[in-house]
């Protein structure tokens, strides 16, 4: 047993793809309120961009999942 899969397994289930669209709405709402300084906002741009690729890899994620149950009902309504 790998005792680093648990850890990943929590984390995973802890994420939320609703969450994380919430937090890149909040860093635009502060890019857009011209408060923070440079080298803030370059932090708070990559941590949206990090937000985006995970949200990204979920949706993708999660279409690969439809297309398979949609050839699964359709090779049992075929067969």
């Amino acid at each position: 047993m790998v005792k680093g899969n648990k850890g990943q397994d929590r984390e995973h289930r802890d994420w939320s793809y609703e969450d994380r669209v919430a937090q890149v709405e909040g860093i635009i709402a502060r890019l857009e309120a011209g408060e923070l300084g440079l080298e803030e906002v370059f932090a708070e741009f990559a941590a949206a961009v990090e937000s985006l690729r995970e949200c990204e890899g979920f949706l993708h994620s999660r279409r690969r999942q439809v297309d398979l149950l949609i050839e699964t009902l359709q090779d049992e309504t075929e067969g």
